[in-house]
């Protein structure tokens, strides 16, 4: 099974950090790296914030979290202990996020996502292995950030060795089954 970790540069929203960690937790994600203005499931007096935890449903208690100050020194670390680095963002440089030859032969990939208005920086770009898009149909130039990482954390997954079992323990759907 291939180990995903996501960085969050600068995301704003306590709803969509809450969201993230929903979706991290049903899609069996290692760590959620906070960076920069990010919040954190707890706040600076250590108590949980309600908004977050409202939308996380108790994934903020289930999923491993570290706040780091610097996504690009993070992004650097990870890299060191072997981790893939791709980031999701719209550039003249992006693949598309379920590019065939994407995520062959990685075992450990941090996905990396950045903040509501501005995404993801070109300093942060530049530390990237790979830059993955979602192409967009209708007028909206962009998805919210919470429901992109959705598509393309399960796109990651899919392209792994699967699982005989779910997370939970229960038994797993075959297809045609319901």
């Amino acid at each position: 099974m291939r180990e995903i970790a996501v960085a969050l540069h600068n995301i704003r929203s306590l709803h969509n950090v809450g969201s993230i960690f929903r979706t991290a937790d049903g899609a069996g994600v290692s760590k959620i790296y906070l960076c920069g203005i990010t919040p954190t499931p707890l706040d600076r007096f250590g108590k949980m914030r309600p908004e977050l935890a409202k939308v996380a449903l108790g994934a903020e208690r289930n999923v491993p979290w570290e706040h780091s100050a610097s996504t690009a020194r993070l992004l650097r670390r990870l890299k060191k202990e072997g981790y893939c680095i791709y980031a999701l963002e719209q550039t003249e440089h992006s693949v598309p996020y379920d590019a065939p030859k994407l995520a062959r032969g990685a075992k450990k990939i941090a996905l990396v996502l950045g903040d509501e208005v501005r995404g993801i920086p070109l300093s942060i770009l530049k530390i990237s292995d790979a830059i993955l898009e979602i192409p967009m149909y209708g007028k909206k130039e962009s998805l919210n950030v919470s429901v992109a990482f959705g598509i393309a954390v399960f796109s990651l997954i899919n392209r792994a060795p699967h699982r005989t079992l779910p997370r939970s323990g229960a038994p797993a759907l075959r297809h045609g089954s319901r």
